[in-house]
């Protein structure tokens, strides 16, 4: 009998182990398929970004038209979107059990309405993009080879790790990303090696077989460990926490009033265009406009407007509000690096330090994925100052409240026990949470 036992011991052993193989071979091979799709979508995209921005610095005149870059933009969505119009929080939502279908032309659509708002000077990013054309390429992908639905799940995440992985050059950041992002306070261990994959994959992808190369920031020193610099990281980290909640606030609300006040999309994006003009007039510079990666580099290697953060935010929020396509995350790297050069003079300490702890803590409070967030700033500035970006990171995270970017997110547990919020409540439903 006990020979029975031990060889019926061993055998469910071995299938236990021929299960695990199974599983990680299966992932390991769908997640290479997203990775590549996904890198071959950012590839496409990043030189397609870089095409136009030089185009547009050519050909100043491109700004008045504007105002017709947004007609045509909200006529795309109008006429062709139906659901696509949701963006991030369309894939976020079926990750959450949701019904709708992820139309593949989202990815289409999203790479030439933002390639339009760059072509005329909106002020956006690229991440939206990229995240977007992940999951919709995912999406496809599952439906071709009929994946069931608790792996389409698993397969969304792996478009938005991959989508953010290869625009960025972050797999690392990209992984917990796509963990990350779908509910605040937990994270789906389940997903983590179909999500590795695909980032790193896409990674691979942009950069080794397409050849496309990534901005990169320079630290040359962060300070000696010291309770006063602490002290100053975590004052500069509570500024940093509640300019991202400023950020998704505002665009949260711009987005509410034109949408109130501007039934027509196409009318509503050509007086978004407007606005954007009549705000670098305001200013007396299109410093403001793009991407905002001269913004970035002048942080990492001089001086800024101490108002600069304060004006990249407003032209963001004013052309995301108003309808115009891109994401919010490299804006967001411009505002917290320019808040932190800002910052450094007050605080006196170097300026690229604070530039670089800003750089990542404004995008983590207005995302909530301080783990992402703190691993982008390992794998872009090192890991001398690790300690330093991860109090950032934390801090951040904690004062930008339960506000977002992102508001199909759901609140998996609350930032604080004083503040009673129901887990599973999203974002968008979050008013005024009363407290214990």
């Amino acid at each position: 009998m006990n020979q029975w036992s031990e060889r019926w011991h061993e055998f469910a052993k071995k299938r236990s182990h021929f299960a695990l193989w199974s599983t990680f071979i299966k992932w390991i091979v769908l997640g290479s398929v997203v990775g590549l799709l996904s890198g071959t979508a950012s590839a496409f995209f990043l030189k397609s970004l870089d095409y136009v921005t030089d185009v547009r610095l050519e050909h100043p005149w491109l700004l008045y038209l504007l105002p017709l870059g947004g007609v045509f933009v909200s006529f795309l969505y109008m006429r062709y979107g139906k659901n696509s119009a949701k963006g991030n929080n369309l894939i976020i939502e079926q990750i959450q059990d949701g019904t709708e279908t992820i139309p593949l032309r989202m990815a289409p659509l999203v790479l030439l309405g933002t390639l339009v708002t760059h072509l005329f000077g909106g002020s956006a990013g690229r991440e939206g993009t990229a995240v977007q054309m992940g999951g919709s390429l995912a999406e496809w992908f599952g439906k071709l080879i009929k994946i069931s639905p608790l792996d389409r799940k698993i397969l969304l995440m792996c478009g938005i790790s991959g989508g953010f992985g290869s625009i960025f050059g972050t797999p690392l950041a990209g992984t917990l990303f796509g963990l990350e992002v779908v509910t605040i306070g937990l994270i789906s261990q389940q997903a983590l090696l179909p999500c590795f994959v695909a980032s790193f994959v896409g990674d691979l992808v942009t950069t080794r077989l397409w050849g496309v190369h990534h901005t990169h920031y320079v630290v040359n020193e962060f300070p000696t460990l010291s309770l006063m610099i602490i002290l100053k990281v975590v004052l500069a980290s509570v500024i940093f926490g509640l300019v991202s909640m400023l950020f998704s606030e505002l665009t949260h609300l711009l987005k509410r009033i034109f949408t109130a006040m501007i039934s027509n999309p196409m009318i509503k994006g050509a007086v978004g265009g407007l606005i954007i003009i009549a705000l670098v007039f305001l200013v007396g510079s299109r410093d403001y406009l793009g991407l905002g990666i001269p913004l970035i580099k002048d942080s990492f290697e001089g001086d800024v407007s101490p108002f600069a953060f304060l004006w990249k935010l407003i032209f963001t929020a004013f052309t995301l509000g108003t309808g115009f396509q891109g994401g919010e995350v490299t804006p967001l790297f411009a505002i917290g690096a320019t808040l932190g050069n800002a910052l450094a003079g007050i605080l006196h300490v170097y300026g690229p330090f604070l530039a670089a702890l800003g750089f990542i803590a404004v995008f983590c409070g207005a995302t909530s994925t301080p783990i992402a967030c703190f691993l982008m700033g390992i794998e872009l500035f090192g890991s001398e100052g690790a300690v330093y970006m991860f109090i950032a990171c934390v801090v951040s995270y904690l004062f930008s409240g339960h506000s977002s970017i992102y508001t199909s997110q759901l609140i998996g547990v609350s930032k604080s026990q004083f503040i009673s919020i129901p887990q599973g409540t999203r974002i968008s439903n979050v008013k005024r949470p009363r407290k214990k």
